[in-house]
């Protein structure tokens, strides 16, 4: 390890640690996540899921941050990005429980959902996380991965956020090999869905935040898509 690298853990513990030791700071984050769920989803996903990309540069490069990483229009793109998931979130987390009731035996899980944990919570957490993730997720994936390659192709420069999207061009770059057979086939099954039972197995405050931390190991699946294909 680098002197860089314990400077950075001990950020991390100097960020984290105040919401552990002073129960004011814990109870402003769930208020403020309660009364503004879309613009701290915005900057949890800005902040976390930009840092995975950065882990993941550590991880690729040697390096947190170089020439045409795009911090800044990372940042922004994230935090778009994680205000559609949670608003994907609520939707399936409702939708999901409610036709699981309607259509099958599984009486009370609207409920359980709300609750604290139990068996029935879990099974309802696992099906919402199995609908969002074979559904909304390999879009999601797919429309990040164009809009991290438009950020490249801008050297990572902040003009990159206002110009448009070719959508044809980046398309057709993808390495779908490397898309299907890692980021999908294998990150989905064994991680994303997993972990996304356990979030929202978690209460409601804490959900988003819990699935911005599983964005840093995102941005560190990224780095390891990009090494394969190289």
């Amino acid at each position: 390890m680098k002197k860089i690298d314990f400077l950075v853990i001990a950020i991390v513990i100097l960020v984290l640690l105040p919401f552990f030791i002073f129960k004011p700071v814990y109870d402003g984050f769930c208020t403020l996540t309660a009364n503004y769920p879309l613009w701290m989803a915005f900057l949890k996903f800005g902040i976390l899921a930009t840092f995975g990309e950065m882990l993941g540069s550590r991880l690729k490069n040697g390096d947190y941050y170089h020439k045409g990483f795009g911090l800044f229009p990372k940042f922004v793109v994230w935090g778009f990005l994680g205000m559609w998931i949670a608003l994907a979130m609520s939707v399936f987390k409702v939708g999901i429980p409610t036709f699981m009731e309607k259509a099958s035996c599984f009486a009370g899980v609207t409920e359980a959902m709300k609750g604290d944990f139990c068996g029935l919570k879990l099974v309802g957490a696992f099906f919402v996380s199995l609908m969002m993730n074979t559904s909304f997720a390999p879009v999601f994936m797919t429309f990040h991965k164009i809009c991290d390659m438009h950020i490249a192709s801008y050297d990572g420069r902040a003009v990159s956020l206002v110009k448009p999207i070719n959508i044809r061009k980046h398309i057709q770059e993808v390495n779908w090999d490397v898309q299907w057979s890692f980021v999908f086939k294998k990150t989905i099954p064994l991680f994303w869905i997993p972990a996304h039972t356990l979030t929202f197995c978690l209460p409601g405050e804490f959900q988003v935040l819990f699935a911005a931390f599983c964005s840093i190991i995102l941005g560190l699946f990224l780095s390891i898509a990009a090494m394969k294909k190289k």
